[in-house]
C-alpha cells in the first residue's frame, strides 16, 4: 500500500524540477534499477529528455513532469499497489519496539492498517516520529532551515537565443565550479551551447540578477535555475523561488507562504520577459502542484551518514545505493553553501543509515533519512532517495517473505540484498 497525503503521486518528480543525483559530477550513472524503470517509462510516453551537463557542477535528468505523472501511475498501478491518496497518518500503534500499525484518517475515516515493514518515506518523517524515533531539525545551534521553493513552468522559451546570450554574457551563470571540469566559464557556454539544451544557472553575483536584486526588481535568492521539461513546447522549468526561516512542519507557516512563493514566481516571470534574452515571448505556463521542502526533520538512524562520509566519496561494504549530489545547503536570500564530492565521484548509502534507530521493522528513506546536515544536503535529492526507496523495498520484501524473519529489519542478510538490487539494476559498485 501507498498512502500520500495528496491528489497525486510522485513527490517532486512531478514539480519539473530535474532528478539530481543520478550522475556524478563526472558524468557517471550512479543511480539504477526502479528509478531508471521510471525514465524508460516516460521515453516510451515521449517525456524523457534525459541527462544534460550544466557545465557548471551537475549532471541532471530532465523529464516532462506532466509525462511524469502518467508515468509514475502506469508503474504503480501494474506492480498492483494499493493507493490511498488524500490520506494521512493519524496515529501510530506500537507493539513493543515494533510498529503494530498505522491508523489512516481520510474523508472521515480511520482506518487501522497492520503492515510487516513500514517504509516512511514521507519527507517530514511523520511515521518514525510517531513511533518514538529521535530526530534532528536542521541546524539547531542556529535555529536554521533550507528556505522552501515553489517551481514554475515558461513556454516558448527560444533556447537558441538563451544559449547563445550564455556565450555572450557568461558573467551572468554559474560556469566550471567543478575544477575536475577542465574548462574556463568562457568555453563551458560555449560547449553548452553545442550540447543545445537550456540547462543554465543564472547567479546572483552575476551583473544581471543582482541589478534586479538590488532595485528591487526580483526577490533574493541565488539563482535561476533553467531546466528544458519539453522541447516540443520550448518550455523550461524555473527554481529560484524561496521564503526562508521557516519550518514546514508548521502547516499554518507552510500554508501562510504560498502568496508570497506565487508573488515572486510571477515577479520572475515579468523579469525574465524583459531581461533576459530567448524569453522575450515566453509565457507563464504552470506552477508545481505543491511547495518544494529541502528540509525539516532527519531522523536519527541505526547510522548516521557523515560530512567525511560525503566529501571523502567513501564506500562500505554494507552499501545499498550511492549518492553524487554536491554538498548543496542553500540558505535565507542570496546565500548558498555548495561543495564538490571527492574526485567528483560518489559515496555509499550503508544500510544501517536506513533503520530507524531502536525501532524494528520501519525504514525512513529520502528527505527524512539519517545524516548529519551537510551530508544530508547532498543525499536529500530525488535521484538517491528513489535509490534508497529501491533498497527499502527490496528489504522490505525479502524479510516479509521469510520464514524465518525475526521481526527485526537488522537481521536481514545484507549481502542478499546487495544481490538482489544487483540483479534489479542498481548501482552499487564503482571505485570512485
Amino acid at each position: 500500500m501507498l498512502v500520500d497525503a495528496g491528489p497525486m503521486i510522485g513527490g517532486e518528480l512531478v514539480s519539473g524540477i530535474p532528478v539530481d543525483g543520478c550522475l556524478s559530477s563526472r558524468g557517471e550513472w550512479v543511480v539504477g534499477g526502479v528509478c531508471c524503470d521510471i525514465f524508460a517509462e516516460c521515453e516510451r510516453l515521449g517525456g524523457y529528455i534525459g541527462p544534460i551537463n550544466d557545465y557548471r557542477s551537475l549532471h541532471v535528468v530532465a523529464v516532462d513532469p506532466e509525462i511524469m505523472k502518467v508515468a509514475v501511475v502506469n508503474l504503480v498501478h501494474k506492480a498492483g499497489i494499493a493507493l490511498r491518496l488524500y490520506t494521512y497518518a493519524d496515529d501510530i500503534v506500537m507493539d513493543g519496539n515494533r510498529v503494530e500499525g498505522v491508523v489512516l484518517v481520510n474523508r472521515g475515516r480511520r482506518t487501522l492498517v497492520h503492515a510487516k515493514v513500514v517504509i516512511d518515506a514521507s519527507g517530514d518523517g511523520d511515521i518514525a516520529v510517531g513511533a518514538g524515533a529521535p530526530f534532528e531539525v536542521g541546524d539547531a545551534s542556529k535555529g536554521e532551515l533550507q528556505p522552501v521553493t515553489l517551481m514554475f513552468r515558461m513556454v516558448g522559451v527560444d533556447s537558441e537565443r538563451l544559449l547563445r546570450f550564455a556565450v555572450e554574457e557568461p558573467a551572468n551563470f554559474g560556469f566550471a565550479e567543478y575544477d575536475g571540469i577542465g574548462l574556463t566559464p568562457a568555453e563551458c557556454a560555449l560547449a553548452l551551447y553545442r550540447q543545445g539544451l537550456p540547462k543554465l544557472f543564472v547567479v546572483a553575483d552575476g551583473p544581471l540578477m543582482r541589478s534586479a536584486i538590488a532595485s528591487g526588481a526580483l526577490h533574493h535568492s541565488s539563482m535561476i535555475g533553467i531546466t528544458p521539461t519539453s522541447i516540443k513546447r520550448k518550455e523550461v522549468s524555473l527554481n529560484t523561488t524561496r521564503v526562508g526561516h521557516l519550518d514546514a512542519t508548521d502547516t499554518s507557516r507552510l500554508s501562510a507562504s504560498l502568496p508570497e512563493l506565487v508573488r515572486q514566481a510571477w515577479d520572475c516571470t515579468g523579469f525574465l520577459q524583459r531581461h533576459m534574452p530567448g524569453f522575450e515571448t515566453a509565457v507563464f505556463s504552470g506552477l508545481a502542484p505543491r511547495v518544494g521542502i529541502r528540509e525539516t526533520r532527519r531522523i536519527v538512524g541505526e547510522y548516521v551518514l557523515s560530512d567525511e562520509d560525503v566529501s571523502l566519496a567513501r564506500k562500505r561494504e554494507d552499501g545499498i545505493a550511492k549518492g553524487a549530489h554536491e554538498i548543496d545547503v542553500h540558505l535565507a536570500g542570496t546565500g548558498h553553501y555548495r561543495r564538490a564530492i571527492a574526485g567528483g565521484g560518489s559515496y555509499d548509502i550503508p544500510y544501517p543509515t536506513l533503520l530507524a534507530k531502536g525501532i524494528a521493522n520501519l525504514f525512513v528513506v529520502g528527505r527524512c533519512m539519517s545524516a548529519t546536515r551537510i551530508a544530508h544536503s547532498s543525499a536529500r535529492v530525488m535521484g538517491t532517495g528513489i535509490s534508497m526507496g529501491h533498497a527499502a523495498g527490496a528489504a522490505a520484501a525479502m524479510a516479509a517473505q521469510s520464514t524465518h524473519w525475526n521481526g527485526d529489519l537488522r537481521s536481514v542478510d545484507i549481502r542478499q540484498l546487495r544481490q538482489l538490487l544487483r540483479e534489479q539494476g542498481a548501482i552499487l559498485e564503482g571505485t570512485h
